[in-house]
């Protein structure tokens, strides 16, 4: 295993599109989403602990989540668990783990990923992760995993890939194209040219470093100016100062859609984002009405839905098609799968209406 290969995992992020179930106080990288006996985070871990040590994996949450990374990963060592003082998307997340890490190894090679993705076929995900790291351990390269599309998918970004090569496997990348309309998504996928953007990133660290300096030089100059303080007792401090000099953006608008050595690796990996109620019922398995039940459950004349239940409450439903149904803690939600996107609007009125109690 290659001591220079690192990994650093976002597990900041709120997850409100899986509310109820995923709250302020527990989102869902935290929870045993899929049923496993284990959380997201727990799992993504484990994925990439064939990627590179373990000590090399860095997570980066915020400063509230901090006492559930150390209870759910009680091996990991302080240095490795980076708490962000408030949220400021995933440019800064990325530079704070990046620049930290170019600090302790210069010769490191880095894998960002989200903490809150599955996938099914774990040795293509592992042969494409060491085809990236490789490829970028010796070239200036920015480098994404693209995953095969099987639908022309409106919710994900899109990659445009050329066929001139970096190295076997590594592909130039033309365009990133940001949630196309369903047209635009259908004809991406028809033209065999396109890729799904999995939010997956590697490079060395000089790369990312210039690549900040380049694009983002505000962040870029703050990071540089703090990484003295990293691995002492005035790291907290510093990475307060910094990010209260930080704008939110993301790594997405902020570098890759303006760097011009962007590459990726086309990939079949099973994989899902996780990111809705809807994703989560097409990665699970269905019965023999297309539900997915998990929970205490009865149905009757009940098609295409999602059911799940977090207590031992009893529940029952009769005549209902092609909806989420969610029970957990204070709150039942019943949204219409076709309308889920809504909920970050409901959130809002919950928030404004109910109150923090159940959010």
């Amino acid at each position: 295993m290659n001591k220079h290969h690192y990994v650093i995992i976002m597990a900041g992020g709120i997850g409100t599109r899986f509310w109820p179930f995923s709250r302020v106080e527990r989102p869902k990288q935290f929870q045993d989403i899929l049923g496993i006996g284990e959380t997201l985070l727990q799992t993504t871990v484990k994925r990439f602990k064939k990627i590179c040590p373990t000590e090399n994996i860095y997570i980066v949450t915020n400063q509230t989540y901090g006492d559930l990374v150390r209870e759910q990963l009680p091996h990991f060592s302080e240095e490795q668990i980076l708490l962000e003082p408030f949220m400021r998307n995933t440019a800064p997340c990325i530079a704070y783990g990046s620049y930290k890490i170019s600090m302790k190894d210069p010769q490191a090679v880095i894998l960002v990923a989200p903490s809150d993705h599955v996938m099914l076929y774990q040795d293509a995900f592992q042969k494409a992760a060491l085809t990236a790291l490789h490829a970028a351990q010796k070239n200036d390269a920015i480098i994404t995993l693209g995953i095969t599309p099987t639908r022309p998918d409106t919710g994900y970004g899109y990659i445009n890939i050329e066929e001139k090569l970096l190295v076997e496997d590594v592909y130039k990348v033309r365009t990133f194209t940001e949630k196309p309309n369903e047209e635009l998504a259908q004809a991406f996928l028809d033209s065999g040219d396109y890729v799904w953007n999995a939010g997956i990133f590697i490079w060395n660290t000089q790369t990312i470093i210039n690549a900040f300096r380049r694009h983002l030089p505000e962040i870029h100059e703050v990071f540089e100016a703090v990484m003295p303080k990293f691995y002492t007792d005035e790291e907290s401090q510093a990475i307060y100062w910094a990010y209260e000099r930080c704008r939110s953006v993301s790594i997405d608008y902020g570098i890759m859609e303006h760097a011009e050595n962007v590459y990726v690796v086309p990939c079949n990996l099973g994989w899902s984002d996780l990111g809705t109620w809807k994703s989560l019922y097409e990665y699970l398995p269905h019965d023999e009405n297309k539900n997915v039940l998990s929970g205490n459950i009865l149905t009757y004349e009940t098609f295409n839905s999602l059911i799940k239940s977090s207590s031992n409450r009893l529940i029952v439903v009769q005549g209902v098609n092609n909806y989420i149904i969610v029970e957990h803690d204070n709150v039942l939600l019943i949204c219409h799968k076709d309308r889920e996107q809504q909920i970050k609007y409901i959130l809002d009125d919950v928030r404004d209406s109910k109150g923090a109690e159940f959010l």
